[in-house]
């Protein structure tokens, strides 16, 4: 029930205006792994007047209105799906763009809308006692999220691709590894799921003007620090649509040190000081390059140098289950609570 006990007040229906954001930053989760944060600017603004303009409808209702239908549901959203989304961007469970995504939703739909649509009163299922609607949407996005790597394991299974990480990735040629999204799962000793990510590799492929696929032709010379260029290139920040070197399966760019390489081969310093030159990668660029050591990423381009297919994690861009789930509680309501309260 809304707060003026009439169906699709204004506040809800200017709410909707989420449902083509969302489906916007889902697809954009998923083709590049980026989000601006000034796509949230509008709705987080947007939120706030409607937040507004509901206390405003709850407290001219009277009644319990004010309370049960706006204060008590308004504080749950504030006060329990912000501290999750940040806890959970805290501790890495989240990427920056989901928990903003979150703080938007806990603004925007602290309490349950209700719409018409012909004979129907959407959302289907009625209020649960938890009665903060963004937690409803936060649930569902749980659920959705759960289920994708069950979909993952049974694709990997009919295919006949049966391995200890088949729940959490697939297998990729290394020449689309370059555009690929995700965490590779490999080491030298084995399937891992502590693998590169693979921003980090196209930072560090951009940073030295290689390809994989010229890193592949020469591993054994660019294991070699010396062959790390004396003006390294802008790492930019590993996404794969970033403006930079080419790092793809047939680029022609050479390390700056290459044209002199040949001559002073003997000159050239052990693999054994720094191979990959990883340390002086990370040492040299600003940032973490997403928490990868040294030893992740030798690891990863000792993989890369040789395999020809490689398990990939593509992780979970978690906007596509905040965008199922938003849709979800629009039409149906809460997957889990509902059933329960």
């Amino acid at each position: 029930m809304t707060l003026a006990g009439a169906v699709a007040t204004g506040p809800d229906l200017l709410r909707l205006v989420a449902v083509p954001v969302f489906a916007w930053t889902a697809y954009r989760d998923i083709e590049t792994r980026r989000v601006s944060s000034t796509v949230w600017i509008p709705l987080s603004l947007l939120g706030t007047a409607l937040l507004l303009w509901d206390g405003w409808l709850a407290w001219h209702a009277g009644g319990t209105a004010w309370t049960d239908s706006f204060l008590i549901p308004t504080a749950i959203s504030l006060g329990l799906v912000v501290p999750i989304a940040y806890l959970f961007w805290w501790f890495g469970g989240f990427g920056g763009a989901d928990a903003k995504a979150l703080l938007v939703l806990a603004v925007l739909f602290p309490t349950f809308p209700e719409y018409a649509l012909g004979s129907w009163t959407l959302p289907l299922e009625p209020t649960t006692s938890i009665g903060a609607f963004s937690f409803t949407i936060l649930t569902n996005a749980v659920l959705v999220g759960v289920v994708l790597p069950l979909v993952l394991a049974v694709r990997n299974a009919a295919a006949g691709r049966i391995a200890p990480v088949m729940i959490v990735g697939w297998p990729v040629a290394w020449d689309r590894v370059p555009e690929t999204h995700g965490r590779l799962l490999e080491t030298p000793a084995g399937l891992s799921q502590g693998g590169l990510d693979l921003d980090a590799l196209r930072m560090y492929l951009r940073w030295r003007g290689l390809s994989l696929a010229e890193l592949r032709d020469r591993p054994d010379r660019y294991r070699n620090p010396a062959t790390l260029p004396a003006e390294p290139n802008p790492p930019t920040d590993g996404a794969v649509t970033a403006d930079g070197p080419v790092c793809g399966d047939g680029g022609t760019l050479e390390s700056a040190a290459d044209d002199a390489g040949l001559e002073r081969e003997s000159e050239m310093p052990s693999a054994s000081d720094d191979p990959w030159g990883a340390a002086a990668f990370l040492d040299d660029i600003d940032g973490s390059a997403y928490g990868t050591t040294p030893e992740t990423l030798r690891d990863g381009l000792e993989v890369l140098a040789t395999a020809e297919t490689v398990w990939i994690s593509p992780g979970t861009p978690f906007l596509v289950p905040i965008f199922v789930g938003l849709l979800i509680a629009l039409v149906y309501g809460d997957l889990l609570l509902g059933t329960v309260f």
